[in-house]
Parts: C-alpha cells; sequence; structure tokens
C-alpha cells in the first residue's frame, strides 16, 4: 500500500435496524480494504469518525482502519426517536458494521462512550474484539463529569467562521490537553456542518435527551451492569487516562486494573477527558499495545 494511499480515507455507509426502520451508519476505512486485521475507533459523545484521523493514518500501513460516525453524529442519519441514542443500540449497529466489513476479529479502540461500546460488545459471548483499548473510560463514570457535558451538549449554536467555531469548541474541550492551533483546527472542521453562510455543530441536537434523562439512580443501576459487563471480558485490554479526567477516577481505573481482563493503565499528564489521540506520545502508546505479540 502506497503512503499516498494511507492519507485518504474511502467514505462508505451501511443499514441498520433500529427501533423506528433503518437508518446508515457512515463510517470512513484507511489502509488495504482487503487486509484482514481490523481496527475499529470509535469516537465519543458529541465527536465522530474523523477524530481518529491521525491515529489511523500511523495505523494504516498495518490494518485496515475503520472509524464510524455513531448514528445522530457526523455523516450518519439521525433518529426518529431520540430515546434510540443509547449504548445497546450502538452495539447493535455495530455489530451490522462488523458483518458489512466480514471481520472475524478485530482491534477496537474506544474513546468515552465509543469505550463503552466497545465494552458491551468485548463482553459478549464470542465476541470479535481480541484486543482493546479503553480510552478514559470506565464502568464508574463520575456524576460530576456528566454534569458538565449536559451544561453544553445539545445547545443551539452557530458560528460565521471555522476560526470562531474552534474557539467555541476549544472553550468546551480545554481538557483534551494541549494542541497546537493546526491540529486543534484540523480535529474541529469536521466537527462542524454548514449552515446558511456559517457552521454549526456536526450532530443531532436530540442526543441530549437520552443523555438528560439519566439521574444519579439510573447512573448508578448503568455502573453495575457496566461493571458486570466488564468483569466479562477476557481479551487484552489497555486502559488509557487522562491524569487530570474528572470523568475516569484514579480510583476506577485502578479498580479496572485488578478485575475483569485486569487492564494495563497509561496515564497521560497535562490531559484530562479525553487524550485525542493525536499527540505523538499517545499515538505510540496505542500503537506499541496493539501490535505487540
Amino acid at each position: 500500500m502506497s503512503h499516498a494511499t494511507s492519507l485518504a480515507p474511502r467514505l462508505h455507509e451501511v443499514q441498520c435496524l433500529g427501533s423506528r426502520g433503518l437508518h446508515r451508519m457512515a463510517y470512513a476505512e484507511w489502509g488495504d480494504p482487503q487486509n484482514p486485521k481490523v481496527l475499529v475507533c470509535v469516537h465519543g459523545l458529541s465527536r465522530q469518525g474523523r477524530d481518529f484521523d491521525v491515529l489511523a493514518q500511523a495505523m494504516a500501513a498495518d490494518y485496515r482502519v475503520v472509524c464510524p460516525d455513531v448514528v445522530g453524529r457526523g455523516r450518519s442519519d439521525w433518529l426518529a426517536d431520540p430515546m434510540g441514542y443509547v449504548i445497546p443500540a450502538y452495539v447493535a449497529d455495530m455489530v451490522t458494521l462488523l458483518a458489512r466489513l466480514d471481520a472475524q476479529t478485530v482491534h477496537w479502540v474506544g474513546t468515552s462512550m465509543g469505550g463503552l461500546i466497545g465494552m458491551g460488545l468485548a463482553a459478549l459471548p464470542g465476541s470479535p474484539i481480541d484486543r482493546l483499548v479503553l480510552n478514559d473510560v470506565g464502568p464508574t463514570i463520575e456524576w460530576a463529569s456528566l454534569q458538565r457535558i449536559g451544561q453544553y451538549l445539545g445547545q443551539p449554536a452557530h458560528w460565521a467562521t471555522l476560526d470562531e467555531a474552534a474557539d467555541a469548541l476549544w472553550a468546551i474541550s480545554s481538557s483534551f490537553g494541549p494542541h497546537s492551533r493546526a491540529q486543534w483546527l484540523a480535529l474541529s472542521a469536521a466537527q462542524l456542518k454548514a449552515d446558511g453562510a456559517g457552521f454549526k455543530p456536526h450532530y443531532d441536537p436530540a442526543i441530549a435527551q437520552a443523555f438528560r434523562a439519566v439521574t444519579p439512580e439510573v447512573a448508578a443501576a448503568g455502573e453495575a451492569m457496566l461493571w458486570a459487563s466488564y468483569d466479562q471480558i477476557r481479551c487484552p485490554t489497555l486502559l488509557l487516562r487522562g491524569a487530570e479526567s474528572d470523568l475516569l477516577s484514579a480510583q476506577t481505573a485502578a479498580a479496572m486494573g485488578q478485575r475483569g481482563p485486569r487492564a494495563r493503565l497509561f496515564s497521560f499528564e497535562g490531559v484530562g477527558h479525553a487524550p485525542t489521540l493525536v499527540q505523538a506520545d499517545q499515538v505510540a502508546a496505542v500503537r506499541a499495545f496493539l501490535l505487540e505479540p
């Protein structure tokens, strides 16, 4: 495969079944489409698959890299029923995607929500995931972090220029850690959808409805189920953590190293929730784990 090929993803779609019919899930694919080694990278709550462009380019010589836009985000359809924006439904969509890819086994990198989807899939009997990277997420999610995210998720926004949008996105994303202006503009561009003479966020604002329906009691019940799922995972697992994360506590990370797959922990100083996997040390940590014998 040529280096030039690795720099340009192929854009595809797959039809998935939801509670009110079919919806399209878009995905970007990098590397040799015939490569039996498949790496699936899944983004966070309000993000989209092009967040992984840097990591995908770094891995495309070794993998067929697939980066979906979870339904309601990026180029994927929006759901008629906002209460369909839940993890079990996303897991079902990913099963459909893996069938389309004809992938018998996969490696998985999941940031935040993408990690929860990966946990759900990896815990299933006969799961195709045989190496798992969880990026700043675990079964226990700190309530204060959920409240912080709820302050901006789904709020109406319009920006006149890419630079204005990038500044606004940085104001709610500075916990991602230091980025150059070029890095942040690249991460911001795919987050935007044309809106008249300017831009708006490239996700369905209605994803906030299911998110805001979570109460402390619902969160506690969900935590118990997530720990039960985590304890069922048997594949080698790497846990990445921003050392200043307000979503994944140091205590939860430590517990994840002691039970279930006994995740190996790698922490990044000066970063909160969540590492973007753009910086060289972050890419190197993922690459070393995925490619080790």
